[in-house]
């Protein structure tokens, strides 16, 4: 079990198990990388906490020490190093899975939100919007293959990634993916991640941007609440703009508070419904596309 998170349970890619620990390609094109996996989630995690109900409660509360979290039994300079190797072995699976999308001048975004942001309405919708480009898309859940096959519906290609117990997509994981697809050169490939406001902020999975996707509907405060992610994040879509005005959401509001916690987010207001906002977002991406090409 990992101590970054909690997750326990190995992927399962288009629900077929992959064992953890052998070597394979990335096969794309005129390149070839191959490296070993050991991917490391084997470790407990503990959610000690602080309770004010008029008791008391004689143990380790969440979030004391310079780890962040308290297990009891084990140093705060091992959990330390326990995250910090997790993260690392990641790191280097994420940089192989960049060196594979630099060789093909293929631009990658990892869209990150909690769940029911409309991540894969607006993910279709701009399938539908780019049409003859190339583009493939890595979809992360938990369980069950529903987001993956609205994506093919559209004529995408998709490989669905579940997670079991695991709340995010790793580095492991979207390279095994990648494998399966064989993207074009030139290619966008979006990595629908879990819907997730914590964890996956922390991975890294060889993307060229976190793209946080917000709705409207969630609260002005969330980024406040989540600061990680949207620190991580190079652009922010608040999504769902159409509703703003049956739930009172404050645009204004949003847009000051993501600022707040990442003063150089880029902050796109789009519904994916009506269309609205599409062109600027599709924009950013064609733009991003431009930067990876080689002269």
């Amino acid at each position: 079990m990992c101590t970054v998170c909690g997750c326990s349970e190995g992927p399962k890619i288009d629900g077929t198990a992959h064992a953890h620990g052998h070597a394979h390609s990335h096969s794309h094109g005129d390149t070839t990388h191959t490296h070993a996996h050991d991917h490391a989630h084997d470790h407990d995690h503990s959610h000690d906490h602080a309770h004010s109900h008029g008791a008391d409660h004689d143990h380790h509360h969440y979030g004391q020490g310079a780890a962040g979290v308290s297990v009891p039994g084990m140093s705060q300079a091992r959990l330390i190093q326990i995250e910090t190797d997790i993260l690392a072995k990641n790191n280097s699976y994420a940089a192989s899975n960049r060196r594979v999308l630099a060789a093909l001048d293929a631009f990658a975004v990892n869209l990150v939100s909690s769940p029911g942001s409309g991540k894969t309405t607006l993910l279709c919708r701009t399938i539908q919007a780019l049409g003859d480009q190339p583009l493939a898309v890595i979809e992360g859940d938990q369980q069950t293959s529903n987001d993956a096959d609205r994506i093919r519906a559209t004529g995408a290609r998709a490989v669905q990634v579940n997670t079991g117990k695991g709340c995010h997509l790793d580095g492991h994981m979207v390279g095994h993916a990648m494998d399966d697809l064989h993207l074009a050169p030139q290619s966008l490939l979006f990595i629908e991640n879990v819907g997730n406001l914590v964890c996956p902020a922390a991975f890294d999975l060889g993307e060229d941007a976190k793209v946080a996707i917000l709705s409207v509907t969630e609260g002005e405060d969330k980024p406040l609440k989540y600061p990680d992610m949207f620190t991580a994040a190079r652009v922010a879509i608040l999504n769902k703009i159409d509703l703003a005005p049956y739930c009172d959401a404050d645009l204004d509001a949003y847009e000051a508070n993501l600022k707040r916690i990442n003063p150089d987010i880029t902050v796109l207001r789009v519904s994916a419904r009506t269309g609205e906002g599409m062109d600027a977002w599709l924009g950013w991406l064609r733009a991003g596309l431009r930067a990876k090409a080689r002269p």
